[in-house]
């Protein structure tokens, strides 16, 4: 099999589970010369390693045993360059964005072709984003725009906003459409297009991705509710 050489790269693995560590280590060594320069079974340890190493690459799942998803936003405050590749049996939108939101470049399901993996670490490593077939599937039925989404801008600040204003917010992010709106609040079309459009201003994001975030990030919706209306974006 092809054999790709990279210099001067080096990858932490972080999972709490040894056989999950253990095939990354074998499938990245076996397809890649990018060395593994540390292994890691919970946050704390995944957070020294990173300041001892300085990898290129972190390889995470941040939902085993001894991970939270916060421990990206903690490293990012390193100022490290650095990228990580989620790895995690998760396939929730919500959890998706989430994610993408504190600076994951690249994400793969734990249960996805192993090619896959390895594409994620090469691409990752050429300073490309990747999804894996099952991810890209979410992603699409989920309506994310993956390049439209300004993460690094959006805060989930609150801002004022008037008592419709919530009310549309609320609505858009249980995932109603235009018309529906419209229709729940005794509005035009062209009123709530103007609600919107000021929503967006003020949020300070550019599609119905960034209000369905504001949302749940703010408690005004349940993540479980997180959707997205392609009509909306």
């Amino acid at each position: 099999m092809f054999r790709l050489i990279l210099n001067n790269m080096g990858i932490v693995l972080a999972d709490s589970n040894d056989l999950v560590r253990a095939g990354l280590r074998s499938i990245i060594s076996a397809q890649t010369d990018l060395p593994i320069v540390g292994e890691a079974t919970n946050s704390e340890e995944l957070f020294e390693q990173i300041k001892s190493f300085k990898p290129s690459i972190v390889i995470l799942d941040f939902t085993s045993d001894g991970f939270t998803i916060d421990v990206i936003s903690k490293i990012q405050k390193l100022k490290l360059d650095l990228s990580f590749i989620a790895i995690t049996p998760e396939q929730n939108a919500q959890i998706l964005v989430d994610a993408l939101r504190l600076g994951v470049k690249s994400y793969v399901k734990k249960d996805c072709e192993l090619s896959e993996i390895v594409n994620a670490v090469i691409e990752t490593s050429s300073g490309n984003k990747f999804f894996c077939g099952q991810i890209l599937e979410t992603i699409q039925k989920a309506e994310i725009d993956i390049n439209d989404l300004d993460f690094e801008s959006f805060t989930c600040e609150a801002v004022v906003l008037s008592e419709r204003e919530n009310e549309i917010i609320k609505l858009v992010a249980e995932g109603n459409t235009n018309g529906k709106i419209a229709e729940l609040l005794f509005l035009s079309n062209h009123t709530v297009n103007t609600h919107r459009k000021n929503i967006m201003s003020k949020l300070g994001v550019k599609n119905t991705a960034g209000i369905v975030m504001y949302a749940v990030k703010m408690n005004i919706v349940s993540p479980n509710r997180f959707l997205f209306s392609p009509s909306n974006s």
